[in-house]
C-alpha cells in the first residue's frame, strides 16, 4: 500500500527502530510499511499516525484506483 509514513517519520525526528519501539513492532515491519509492502492493520496505522503527530488520511490515504 502506497503510504507517507518514511516522510512524516523523518519530520518528528525518528529512526525506523525509534519508531517501531514507540508502537511495539519490529524495525523490519516499519520497513516494510515503509516500501508498501506490508498492510499494517487499522489499530497500528492508528499507532503510527499518534506517534509522528499526523492523521491517517495524511500517512494512508490512497486514491479510489490506485
Amino acid at each position: 500500500m502506497k503510504n507517507n509514513l518514511k516522510v512524516a517519520r523523518i519530520q518528528v525526528n525518528l529512526t525506523q527502530q525509534q519508531l517501531a519501539e514507540k508502537v511495539g513492532v519490529t524495525r523490519q515491519t516499519i520497513s516494510l510499511i515503509e516500501k508498501g509492502k506490508y498492510n499494517p492493520t487499522l489499530k497500528l496505522c492508528l499507532e503510527i499516525c499518534y506517534a509522528v503527530n499526523k492523521t491517517l488520511d495524511e500517512i494512508f490515504w490512497v486514491e479510489k484506483g490506485e
